[in-house]
């Protein structure tokens, strides 16, 4: 059985959910997200407590049994406390302004970079060179962080460019390390 399949998934209060068939909608203080559950893979709710179960130990099935489980908790999770991502942006004149809702980077290129917030993400700029990407879809959260990173990606050189808060950078030498 799998070790990540087989825990429940406790539901903290304030956070109800409705399973329809194969989709599991989660609702809490933060909003509401949906799942499509994977063909063989069931989920029940039991005693305050939803549970995630395989009909049998086919390799396939084996593995959505785990990734079913992680999907609704981190659902789970996501409307109850929400996720976030920092940024940190360094490099003599780089920085990011807040535009409303959206931001506007400038990374050293000739033009400043705007940036839109999509639908359920939201941006804090805490200082002119840190950004917090915040919302309630861990996913989502996730790959809005990682295309702004891609927007300037840190240099091994130098070091400049925009990484996420604790990245290590494994830095070159250079011309003058023979």
């Amino acid at each position: 059985m799998s070790r990540i399949g087989r825990l429940p998934i406790s539901l903290p209060s304030g956070v109800e959910v409705k399973l329809e068939g194969r989709e599991v909608t989660v609702k809490g203080p933060k909003g509401t997200l949906s799942h499509t559950v994977a063909e063989p893979i069931e989920v029940k709710q039991e005693d305050g407590q939803l549970v995630v179960s395989r009909p049998n130990d086919v390799n396939k099935v084996r593995g959505l049994h785990g990734l079913t489980r992680t999907l609704i908790n981190n659902m789970v999770v996501g409307v109850t406390d929400g996720y976030k991502k920092t940024l940190v942006i360094q490099g003599v004149g780089y920085r990011v302004v807040a535009k409303g809702k959206n931001v506007e980077f400038s990374l050293g290129y000739s033009h400043p970079i705007p940036f839109e917030a999509p639908e359920g993400i939201t941006f804090t700029v805490e200082r002119p060179t840190q950004l917090v990407v915040e919302g309630i879809d861990k996913q989502l959260v996730g790959e809005i962080a990682a295309r702004i990173r891609k927007l300037r990606k840190p240099d091994p050189y130098k070091g400049k460019g925009v990484r996420y808060e604790g990245e290590q950078i494994r830095r070159k030498v250079g011309k003058a390390g023979k």
